[in-house]
């Protein structure tokens, strides 16, 4: 019997990624990848190039593709289903004032009933006040609004239809949309926008958007972080920490988050449950900054990192380069603190930088126990896992194993165990295999007085909103 096969595509902020798996194996045949362009808002245009140059709208030889994407994004459309804009993208942050008056016009607890989250700068429903009060012309000829994944998906089955599908996890990272209750808030849409508009229908997890004219089923879709744990296999309790353009830590829950700081996102997996996260601006691009002064490698980075002092005497990095989402310190700024004449040497630098990620890792993992338990796992995935000294500061930092999967494109094969879902009615299981793990070190008697130290420097360094 010939084999069949799924394809799953990632449309990353960076760049479009499709795997082709054998369904019931995940075997990979073959993957594909094209660049995206620069910046913190895009034509959409450019991602379907993307798209169509991987080969995605073809998925040559499968007989099933699921899609997922960027979460936040927003793609503003009008009657006829042209984008009025540029689409604004999740680390765009012109939005932190609309999102402010958001809150303060509705108050945090209406929020946090009515969809589980906080606005801020990245979700989609702060975009659309911003555009209001900013493109008001622009906003007035917003007929539709919807996501990355949403929009390829209809792309892909023709654009022709008025018909447009989405899942619930992209769906509740948006700002109108309850994970709880299941429903768009049109009300809130309404208040962002001044008037309401089209949203894409959201299908199960296992549903189908349609079949392309060559026959070709289209899954469902979903957010970037629900397929990366669809495609880690992730059970109720395990931690997932994805360090790349950004840096996210969620973990697999039967409930939704309801924090009343906003510092816990209530996001729904891709299956039946959810995944509350802690979602942050700075992720790997933070290493790739000091890897950049100190003019070395991310690879030599590490090396340096692992021959200072473990404390790296008394140093330490407060990540918020590009400000940061959570905590919440929108016009924050990174910082050094604790150099000295004989501390102020690449070494150093190199540890107080990892030190200064791996604790604002710990806090978000630290947060997620404290509302939802111990964690049945924590693995760590996305290209700044890759650095051995980082999974071994978040161990020690943590005090907890952490575990480094195989390395392979994680949300894109998401993405195909959803397609074969689609395709067969069963979700299969492949496996994920473990390349090695990380356990806390023996002598860590400096942790505690790092992350306290940590805990100063960024209370210093928050802005009030």
């Amino acid at each position: 019997m010939s084999r069949r096969l799924v394809a799953g595509v990632d449309s990353s902020t960076q760049q479009t990624k499709l795997v082709v798996v054998d369904s019931v194996t995940g075997e990979l045949e073959r993957s594909a990848a094209r660049p995206h362009p620069d910046g913190t808002e895009v034509s959409p245009d450019r991602w379907w190039s993307a798209f169509e140059g991987v080969g995605a709208d073809r998925a040559t030889g499968a007989a099933a593709v699921s899609i997922t994407a960027q979460q936040h994004s927003t793609i503003f459309l009008d009657r006829v289903g042209a984008p009025v804009r540029d689409a604004i993208l999740w680390n765009d942050l012109r939005a932190i004032d609309a999102a402010d008056r958001l809150r303060d016009e509705l108050g945090d607890q209406t929020w946090l009933d009515a969809v589980g989250l906080l606005p801020d700068a990245a979700h989609p429903v702060s975009k659309l006040r911003w555009l209001r009060e900013h493109e008001p012309s622009r906003a007035r000829q917003v007929s539709s609004v919807t996501l990355p994944h949403d929009w390829l998906t209809w792309k892909l089955l023709g654009a022709a239809s008025d018909r447009m599908a989405t899942d619930r996890s992209d769906a509740s990272a948006t700002g109108y949309w309850s994970a709880k209750a299941g429903a768009y808030d049109h009300a809130l849409i309404t208040h962002s926008l001044g008037h309401d508009v089209n949203v894409p229908e959201i299908l199960p997890p296992h549903g189908t958007a349609g079949t392309t004219d060559s026959g070709l089923v289209v899954g469902a879709g979903c957010g970037d972080n629900a397929a990366t744990h669809l495609g880690l296999e992730t059970e109720f309790g395990d931690v997932v920490i994805s360090i790349g353009t950004s840096a996210t830590v969620s973990m697999r829950s039967r409930s939704p988050s309801h924090d009343a700081n906003g510092y816990i996102d209530s996001m729904a997996d891709a299956r039946t449950g959810h995944i509350p996260i802690v979602a942050m601006l700075n992720g790997a691009r933070v290493l790739a900054a000091t890897a950049g002064l100190l003019g070395v490698s991310i690879t030599r980075l590490g090396e340096l990192a692992r021959s200072a002092p473990p404390d790296a005497a008394g140093a330490l990095c407060a990540p918020y380069l590009d400000g940061e989402r959570n905590p919440r310190v929108p016009r924050g700024a990174g910082a050094f603190e604790g150099l000295s004449r004989t501390s102020l040497n690449p070494a150093t630098i190199a540890r107080a930088t990892l030190l200064g990620l791996g604790c604002a890792i710990a806090d978000a993992v630290d947060a997620l126990v404290a509302s939802f338990g111990e964690p049945r796992r924590v693995l760590v995935v996305g290209g700044g896992s890759r650095s051995q000294e980082l999974r071994a500061t978040i161990s020690d930092l943590l005090g907890r194993p952490v575990l480094w999967p195989e390395q392979r494109e994680h949300a894109a094969f998401g993405a195909a165990r959803q397609a074969a879902w689609a395709l067969t009615g069963e979700l299969p299981s492949w496996g994920v295999p473990l390349t090695s793990a990380e356990t806390p070190s023996d002598d860590r008697c400096w942790t505690a007085e790092v992350r306290t130290r940590y805990a100063r420097l960024t209370r210093k360094l928050a802005t009030p909103r």
